[in-house]
């Protein structure tokens, strides 16, 4: 049982006045001691150390910090509190504690310098990875023994098989708003029919697609992510390695492959589900038959439209898939770190997604697809 640490004020008379402490003067029981000490004011001409029963390092600056405020000797220290106060005589911590902070002009370019140069080890470490892949994919066409045919199945039904109803009514609500929305702002100029024509170029080339591909990102590229990077926190992918086991073949390729083919699928459906919302909205909103609207479909959309969205979504896939699965053998340290890279692949592939869809509509409408 530890004794509370006290302090006994004695005035010495000419020579001033002492400071009798006694008691623990250690870090669980000096606290008390502490703030009453800073309230006493005047000169102490000796501290009296020979009724401490035990004393540490923060006992030993609490009483040397005192000292030196009030000019005091210390006295009747035992061997041990000798020792501690010559360690604590010359450690002052009156300066100030808080870090130096740039002003903002000389902040900013410093932060930016920063994320460039972080952004070079970034590029250097996509550029290995995508290498890696390229190299797994030769040792597979040279061994298609090895090609891991039952993962393949298993990632395509992952991302394909069980996103569909989600993507389905997804598609089927994006659908829906384009069809109402749309008919409202072509009812001001009595072109309630050309809705058909919104509808179908929308989402046969942009929104069926894009929002699929969001939806792949936020739902499958997240798992690639969260899966690679628990096994390599649980050093499951060093065991393949170590048993000569490639995880880029085993591991990487089949998630690749089925977030690539399947957004094919995952597209066409998209944009069929989103045909028929709009479908629904013109049979009972705009007075345009389901399946007159479904027929006019084919007469106003042009062919290219449907390719264009065909060529679109294999290379968001890829996208997707590379981002997951590149965020996920870059998990090292601690499980937060698995979080922290599944937010940086959906994020990243969701930007890069974007960005690409750009290039892709400018390079159709050069040649003629717009």
């Amino acid at each position: 049982m530890q004794s509370a640490a006290q302090h006994l004020l004695e005035d010495g008379g000419e020579g001033g006045s002492r400071l009798v402490l006694s008691g623990q003067l250690t870090l669980a029981a000096i606290g008390p001691l502490e703030r009453e000490l800073r309230t006493l004011e005047g000169p102490v001409a000796a501290v009296d150390l020979a009724g401490v029963d035990e004393i540490d390092t923060v006992g030993a600056f609490v009483v040397c910090r005192f000292a030196r405020e009030h000019e005091s000797e210390i006295t009747g220290a035992s061997t041990e509190a000798a020792r501690l106060l010559a360690a604590m005589q010359d450690i002052d911590a009156s300066g100030d504690t808080h870090p130096h902070r740039l002003r903002v002009w000389e902040r900013v370019p410093l932060a930016v310098g920063e994320k460039v140069f972080g952004a070079r080890g970034g590029i250097y470490g996509v550029v290995g990875f995508f290498g890696a892949i390229l190299i797994g994919a030769a040792s597979l066409m040279r061994h298609p023994k090895r090609f891991p045919f039952k993962a393949l199945v298993h990632q395509m039904e992952l991302v394909g098989v069980t996103a569909l109803p989600i993507i389905g009514l997804m598609s089927f609500l994006i659908g829906i708003v384009i069809a109402q929305q749309g008919s409202v702002q072509l009812q001001q100029f009595g072109a309630e029919s050309l809705t058909v024509n919104l509808v179908g170029r929308i989402t046969l080339r942009e929104l069926g697609v894009l929002m699929t591909a969001i939806m792949v990102a936020g739902r499958s590229g997240s798992a690639f992510a969260a899966q690679i990077g628990t096994m390599k926190l649980t050093e499951e992918i060093d065991a393949m390695r170590t048993i000569g086991i490639s995880p880029v073949e085993v591991l990487v390729i089949p998630r690749i492959l089925a977030a690539t083919f399947m957004m094919i699928l995952l597209g066409f459906f998209a944009a069929l589900a989103a045909i028929i919302g709009g479908a629904v909205v013109g049979q009972f909103a705009l007075g345009i038959p389901f399946f007159t609207f479904l027929l006019r479909i084919q007469e106003v959309v042009p062919v290219h439209d449907l390719w264009v969205g065909l060529i679109k979504a294999p290379v968001f896939g890829l996208i997707v898939a590379l981002a997951g699965c590149y965020h996920g053998m870059q998990v090292h340290g601690d499980s937060e770190e698995v979080g922290r890279r599944t937010t940086m692949a959906v994020v990243s592939a969701i930007f890069a997604v974007i960005v690409i869809d750009a290039f892709f509509a400018v390079f159709f409408t050069e040649i003629g697809w717009g």
